[in-house]
């Protein structure tokens, strides 16, 4: 015990201790939820509860699936060699100038 402290004022600092603890043990779980690796380890553990070989006849457990699918831990990349392939059309003139003018009406209105 602090000899200077009041009992309040030794209260108030233990108080403050363990909030700054909450505080700093729920920011590395927050940030730790959202690396990608711990993204893939949910999303595995997700599909291996959602297709685990079950008995014949077994019905699923309760616990097993989840009401709703969660949201991916991440989005895959749409573009390069793994992506659909890029797209290009070519406009006619009257196209063209209805896109340009499109285009112009769009930025004099910001």
């Amino acid at each position: 015990m602090l000899p200077s402290a009041s009992i309040l004022q030794q209260i108030g600092l233990g108080v403050l201790l363990a909030v700054a603890i909450v505080w700093v043990v729920g920011l590395a779980r927050l940030l730790r939820q959202g690396r990608y690796e711990s993204a893939m380890w949910r999303d595995q553990r997700e599909m291996r509860a959602r297709y685990a070989p079950r008995g014949r006849f077994a019905p699923p457990s309760p616990g097993g699936l989840p009401a709703q699918p969660g949201l991916l831990g991440s989005v895959p990349r749409q573009t390069g060699p793994a992506g659909p392939p890029s797209e290009c059309v070519e406009l006619s003139a009257a196209e063209r100038a209805a896109f340009e003018g499109l285009v112009r009406q769009l930025t004099s209105r910001s």
